[in-house]
């Protein structure tokens, strides 16, 4: 089961943007991915439009499972 770790964000022109991470720790806290997601922010090296990331919106772990049918 592959695991992401999606961070979500409002810029400061009030888009939503995401970044993701493949396989994060299994034993993240909210504070700890909270924080990360602030200095992010805090650092302005991602831009949108023209538009810093301004504002946490969420994070979440998405889980999915991947059954391949044929494989060549």
């Amino acid at each position: 089961m592959a695991k992401t770790l999606q961070l979500n964000f409002t810029t400061a022109a009030g888009k939503h943007t995401s970044l993701t991470v493949d396989e994060p720790r299994a034993d993240l806290t909210p504070e700890e991915v909270e924080a990360a997601m602030q200095e992010i922010i805090d650092s302005q090296v991602f831009e949108v439009d023209g538009s810093f990331l301004a504002t946490v919106r969420n994070a979440r772990i998405i889980e999915r499972t991947v059954d391949e049918l044929v494989k060549v």
